[in-house]
Order: C-alpha cells, then sequence, then structure tokens
C-alpha cells in the first residue's frame, strides 16, 4: 500500500474519531470502513487481524454503550467547545499515558472546558459529574474504543 493510500486511510480515522464527538456523524463506522479499506487494500495477516479486532472491538463497545445511560448531553448543557476539549484530552491522553490515558483525558478536557466557563473549581466537578452522567460515558466508550483501533492501526503500519 502506498503512502498516500495510508495518508487517507489515516484521515478517515482522524474523521472517524472527530464523528464520535459531533452528534449525526457515524463515527465508529468512519474508522471500521477505514480499517476494512485498509486491510482489502493491503491483504496480509495482521491486516486481517486489526480488523477482525476492531470489528469484535466496535461491537462490545456498541454492547457497553446500550448499557450506559443514553445520550442526553445537550439537556446537560454540554457544548461543541466541551467536545473539542474532551477530544483534544483524550488524544493527547491517549498518546503521553499510551492507551489508558485516554480516560483521564477525556474527563479532565471537559473539566477545563467547564472551568474556563464556569470559573470555580467546586461548580466545574459539579457539572462534569453532569455530563458524565448524560451520556459523557457513552461518549467516553465509543471514542476509547475508535482511539484503540486507531493505535493498532498505527502499530500494524510502524511495526507490522
Amino acid at each position: 500500500m502506498g503512502v498516500w493510500d495510508l495518508v487517507l486511510v489515516g484521515l478517515v480515522l482522524l474523521l472517524g474519531l472527530c464523528g464520535v464527538l459531533v452528534p449525526g456523524l457515524p463515527g465508529s463506522w468512519l474508522v471500521w470502513a477505514a480499517v476494512l479499506w485498509w486491510a482489502l487494500k493491503d491483504p496480509q495477516p495482521v491486516a486481517w487481524w486489526v480488523l477482525v479486532g476492531a470489528t469484535v472491538a466496535l461491537f462490545l463497545s456498541q454492547v457497553v454503550r446500550w448499557a450506559l445511560p443514553p445520550r442526553r448531553l445537550r439537556m446537560s448543557g454540554a457544548t461543541p467547545r466541551m467536545a473539542v476539549y474532551a477530544g483534544g484530552g483524550a488524544l493527547l491522553g491517549f498518546f503521553l499515558i499510551p492507551v489508558l490515558g485516554a480516560i483521564p483525558g477525556f474527563i479532565g478536557g471537559v473539566y477545563l472546558s467547564e472551568r474556563l466557563r464556569l470559573g470555580r473549581h467546586r461548580e466545574a466537578v459539579a457539572a462534569t459529574r453532569t455530563a458524565m452522567h448524560s451520556g459523557g460515558s457513552s461518549v467516553l466508550a465509543e471514542l476509547f474504543t475508535c482511539l484503540l483501533i486507531m493505535g493498532a492501526w498505527m502499530g500494524a503500519v510502524f511495526w507490522g
């Protein structure tokens, strides 16, 4: 597979990660489609294993999301700025503290957004808790799964 093809797959993966945070965009499906496209264009065993792993991970993510409270983020006061901070925090945390750093990064991004909006620690903590109970945990589960898939793809491309 050529460099430009890999760049395009990476861009679709990033678009899928953004799609997880934006209501109405099929983020998980874009991530899965990018991995499928890569596996079809570069039919090596590692590519197929990443595709199988992505499929299983996304299925389990959907099961977990059904068990969590439904998304009611708009009603809790979530803003697009909060989504940007949460997604940026998760992405930054994912690479600073490999893999598991996405969870505190996401929550930290929500907290930072609320702290900047509200100005006080106590109100920001309460707003973060409300956002996580109102569907933030569902978004986090889906985003974390997509970050895992992107990390597996990157590992397979660079070291596979």
